[in-house]
């Protein structure tokens, strides 16, 4: 069975799943409904951006080729695959999903961060306080099981546009996870990675 993460806690993958190597990071969300003078009507959609941040044990990405987004799909070792954008969050389960062999990831890299932005926040005035029901997951891909899920309330991040959501890094007892739930005011993922060169 899946853990449900909190905010700040930790677990070890190579304990709760042993023998693990591929595995899926998944993240969802849903728009959350607005009032109007003739009641509920939906909100204007909304482009969430996931990405994954390579980085060494300086907490330091080592070029631009080390972030992973919809505009860089492939991490040159081959061990991380974005799937592609979605733009609106529609339809039920993940909206996008990274694939991450943990086997050929570099022995300088350290840290997997992965981050939200919502993509032209400012000109549309959108924060993560009009997101409902977003989380992130990550799946064993030898068996499609869902490791652990972290689940972001909406309104804890009001005024927020981007967000590092969960981080896998590695120790001395192998790859761990943590939720990481730290909301951002950035413009965009460039902001997001200034102060990680």
């Amino acid at each position: 069975m899946a853990i449900n993460l909190k905010k700040g806690q930790r677990i070890n993958l190579k304990k709760e799943a042993p023998g693990l190597t591929k595995v899926m990071c998944g993240l969802g969300w849903d728009v959350a409904e607005s009032k109007g003078l003739f009641g509920l009507f939906k909100g204007k959609d909304f482009d969430l951006d996931a990405s994954v941040f390579c980085l060494t044990n300086r907490d330091k990405l080592k070029s631009k080729s080390d972030v992973i987004y919809f505009g860089n799909l492939n991490h040159s070792s081959g061990g991380i695959t974005h799937l592609g954008d979605n733009l609106t969050g529609a339809g039920e389960g993940d909206d996008e999903q990274i694939l991450v062999d943990l086997t050929k990831i570099p022995d300088d890299i350290v840290k997997l961060l992965f981050v939200v932005n919502i993509y032209k926040a400012k000109q549309r005035q959108q924060s993560f306080g009009q997101v409902k029901n977003a989380f992130v997951r990550l799946v064993n891909l030898s068996n499609n099981k869902e490791i652990a899920r972290y689940s972001l309330l909406g309104e804890e991040y009001d005024g927020k546009t981007g967000m590092i959501l969960a981080e896998v890094y590695r120790d001395n007892e192998g790859w761990q996870m943590e939720a990481v739930g730290k909301g951002l005011m950035a413009n965009g993922l460039q902001e997001m990675t200034n102060e990680y060169y």
